[in-house]
């Protein structure tokens, strides 16, 4: 089982024969070193450079129509993750508002009326800037409105929290009013209901997206609550500011996280209740003909000891 091989001149070839089998192949040109080199500096010869740019280019588009296709499939993932992330902030936040118990209940019915009342008396000016209307200034307002629960038999005060500057967020105070009811069972103690009268706005971001003002349009304009839901209320539309501040690609201030809302209205703070009745309140008072003025028994010794002098009699309480 031997093969022969040898050269055959006259055809140029090679004839091979294997056992009885004969067999001719034609003989190749042999490359020279100046063919070689003009192969490879013609990069493979034959337009190889242009067929090696056409894959390249080819190579680029597929490449690129396949991070096309991840972008759209990240971008409709994250549009569905926004839309479902919006969606049950709005059902957290309806949930928490639309449920109130009888002794807030009780309370916002009386804030009301108190807001009602100041608001309806016209041409009443405030205590911090005579040309003012007592329902245009917040301090007036507030005071008004805690002399007219304190009237109806609540234990309301007005509050002023006051906190440090830290690392993790700046100085600050805040005031509104707070009602302290203990009409309650022994078991659950004093119940501590917070009002707000210009609640809404404290949640208002200059240049928001769409879907955290509507949020922001849920909330009262005047939040009466207990410190439970409230906090409720400061998680939600805090974590809905943050995720606004992300798709907006905008820096969020400390002023907006959830702590320094936090103590705005649950941190430590300073309670104070109006001792006498003023602005509105005084003048309904003295002005009302439901009382009529008295004079002291000083007031009166005095007027017999000196009869010439004018005096106005006053009443003490």
């Amino acid at each position: 089982m031997t093969a022969e091989e040898r050269r055959v001149p006259a055809k140029g070839g090679r004839r091979m024969t294997w056992e009885d089998w004969d067999f001719e192949f034609p003989e190749q040109p042999v490359a020279s070193l100046s063919d070689i080199d003009e192969f490879l500096e013609d990069g493979g010869g034959g337009g190889g450079e242009r067929s090696r740019g056409s894959f390249s280019s080819e190579e680029d588009r597929e490449m690129e129509a396949l991070e096309g296709d991840e972008e759209r499939e990240d971008s409709c993932g994250n549009a569905e993750e926004s839309k479902k992330f919006w969606e049950t902030q709005h059902q957290l936040l309806q949930s928490v508002l639309c449920r109130s118990t009888s002794t807030e209940t009780r309370i916002r019915n009386a804030t009301k009326e108190a807001l009602k009342e100041v608001r309806g008396a016209a041409g009443i000016p405030c205590g911090c800037h005579p040309s003012t209307a007592t329902a245009d200034c917040r301090s007036c307002l507030m005071r008004e409105v805690c002399v007219r629960l304190q009237s109806a038999g609540f234990n309301a005060a007005i509050c002023k929290s006051k906190w440090r500057s830290s690392s993790y967020m700046p100085s600050g105070e805040h005031t509104f009013v707070d009602v302290v009811d203990d009409s309650g069972s022994p078991k659950k103690g004093e119940v501590r209901v917070i009002i707000e009268l210009n609640f809404r706005a404290e949640f208002v971001i200059a240049r928001a997206c769409g879907d955290y003002d509507r949020l922001v349009q849920r909330l009262p304009e005047v939040f009466v609550g207990k410190v439970e839901r409230l906090q409720g209320v400061i998680k939600i539309l805090c974590a809905a500011a943050k995720k606004c501040m992300k798709e907006k690609k905008m820096h969020m201030g400390p002023w907006r996280k959830h702590r320094y809302m936090q103590a705005k209205w649950l941190g430590a703070c300073e309670r104070t209740a109006p001792l006498a009745p003023a602005g509105l309140s005084a003048i309904r008072f003295f002005s009302s003909g439901r009382r009529k003025l008295r004079a002291s028994m000083l007031t009166l010794a005095l007027h017999e000891k000196l009869p010439d002098a004018h005096r106005t009699a006053m009443e003490v309480v």
